[in-house]
Formats: C-alpha cells, structure tokens, sequence
C-alpha cells in the first residue's frame, strides 16, 4: 500500500469561502484559465485549483495539493483542520463495503455500465494515497485508465456489468423505466460482489431511487446486506473505484465500436452527437442506430423522423 502525498482533494465551499479562494489564489500568483462549469480555474507550477459552479466546490490536483490543503485552503479558507482526521470524521468510509456507481446513463451512444468495488480499511487509505476520485471529476481518459489499473492492481473484489446498446433497449421495452434497470443492474454488481465477499455487511451507492426498488432487484444473496444511498456518494472510496471502472469500461466500448464503424461516438447529447446519429441513420437504418444508441432517448426519435426536430 502507498504512502505517497496526496494529489487530488475536493472540497464543498460557500458562495463567500469561493471569492475568498479567489482572492487568496490572486495574491499567491496564480494563473487564471477560463474553463468549463467552473467559477474559476487557476494554476500554479504543478498545481491545479477549479473552482465548479455546482455547488460550489473546489478540487485540487496535482503537486503541493497536501500543502496547499494544510496550509491554506483549511486555516484560510474553511477554517477547520480536516485533512489527516477522515477516518475520525468518517468512520464509515473505512469500514468494510462495498460501492456501486455507473456511466453512460446520461449518454445517447454507448453501453450503461454498472461497477462494484469492495473495500476495507487498508485499501480505502491505498484508494485515498492514489488519488482514487469521482471519475466525473476527472477529463482525462488517460488518467481514468491509469487508475483503473492501480484499482486492479489492489486486487479489491471488483464487478462490472456492461450493458450493450442492443442489450440494453431489449431491457428498457421489458422493464419499462430506468430506475429499475439501473436498480437491476447495481443488483446485479451486488450479487457478484457477494459471492467474492459473503462476510461484507453493507452496500453504498448514489441516491438515484426509492431504495425499495434495488431491494426488490436483489436476489438471494444480496437480500441480507444492508443497502445505503447518499448524494453523492461518490466522495467515498469504494464509490469512487467503481465510478472509475465504470467509466473506463464505457469509454473503451465508444472507442472500440467506433473504430470498428470509421466514426466517433460522442459522449453525452449535442449537436455533435446528433449529427453521427443521423449519418448512422442514413447509412444503415433504425437497426444500426439501435446497435450503438440508447433508443428510448427524445434524440433517437428526433433521428428516426418520429419528433420534430429541435
């Protein structure tokens, strides 16, 4: 297990702690870059400080992340010294369980994977040492697979299941909803976990439903752990390995497929990913799109001429 500093941290912040960032970040010489859903975005050597909207929130990566966290941004800025104290402040993220987290739920082309990772106290403080993080945080695919590798390499118990397009319209016309395929494929990662862990006692993922619906997807084995959702969960370790591994999967499947097809498949809904849809439309029908589109989405209707165009 690693002892190396840390390198990425993350924060929430009030509107006033996030203008008296700025100002402390102006002061030390930072340099500022516009970026994307961010209030601000500034650097400094190896140092990285992006300040989300959302929230607002800070994440810290890079070199000198620790320093900062210790010697600025906790007596400076939020006035409490937390870094150093999780296992005290929360026990629970060090205690064994395992977490559940998904990608490409919200992603016109590509699969809906579901991820699960076990972790105990060891290897919550290996994840924390890596930089192991909420992969929605992270832009890089390069980093994404870095970590995913470090997550393999822990050898946690670990399950992914991947949903293909094809697949996975076949089970939206039969479930009907996408609370309950997401219930039926978290279920699923449970249920695999628990044959690799039988002894573990909890469950945690994102609050995405009413729990009872995950519930009723258990089966026998998963029936007798005890299920927790939060909003976002993903700042626990476990959590974030399985965001991590689930996103990686979901990325190497865009790549792989779109290789194969001499296209890109976007991430996301846009413009962008609208024009692929309809060259894939127009070069190979309704059953093409369905083999890389998730079809329940307002775009493929739009694609297929059954909605109007926005």
């Amino acid at each position: 297990m690693s002892d190396k500093a840390l390198t990425i941290y993350t924060s929430a912040l009030t509107a006033s702690q996030a203008e008296q960032l700025k100002e402390l970040l102006i002061r030390e010489e930072y340099r500022f870059e516009p970026r994307p859903h961010t209030l601000y975005f500034a650097q400094k050597d190896k140092l990285t400080i992006a300040v989300y909207a959302k929230g607002p929130k800070v994440v810290l990566q890079g070199k000198g992340t620790e320093d900062f966290v210790r010697f600025h941004l906790e007596p400076e800025i939020l006035g409490e010294a937390k870094l150093g104290y999780e296992e005290v402040l929360n026990p629970q993220m060090y205690e064994p369980h395992f977490g559940i987290d998904e990608s490409g739920k919200g992603d016109f082309f590509g699969p809906l994977v579901i991820a699960g990772v076990y972790v105990d106290g060891a290897l919550a403080r290996h994840f924390k040492a890596e930089g192991i993080a909420d992969s929605k945080r992270i832009t890089s695919d390069a980093r994404i697979r870095k970590l995913a590798n470090i997550i393999r390499a822990s050898r946690a118990p670990q399950s992914i299941i991947a949903i293909p397009p094809v697949r996975y319209n076949a089970l939206f016309l039969k479930i009907g909803n996408l609370n309950r395929l997401l219930a039926w494929g978290h279920a699923r990662a449970i249920e695999n976990l628990c044959e690799a862990r039988p002894d573990c006692p909890r469950a945690l993922s994102d609050k995405f439903a009413d729990v009872r619906v995950l519930n009723r997807a258990l089966m026998e084995k998963g029936k007798k752990i005890t299920l927790d959702q939060q909003t976002k969960a993903e700042s626990d370790y476990a959590v974030a390995a399985a965001s991590i591994l689930a996103r990686e999967k979901f990325i190497d499947w865009l790549d792989d497929t779109g290789a194969k097809m001499g296209l890109t498949l976007q991430r996301g809904v846009n413009a962008s990913v609208k024009d692929t849809a309809r060259k894939i439309f127009a070069e190979q029908g309704e059953e093409g799109l369905a083999a890389v589109a998730k079809m329940h989405f307002k775009t493929a209707a739009e694609i297929t001429g059954s909605l109007p165009a926005e």
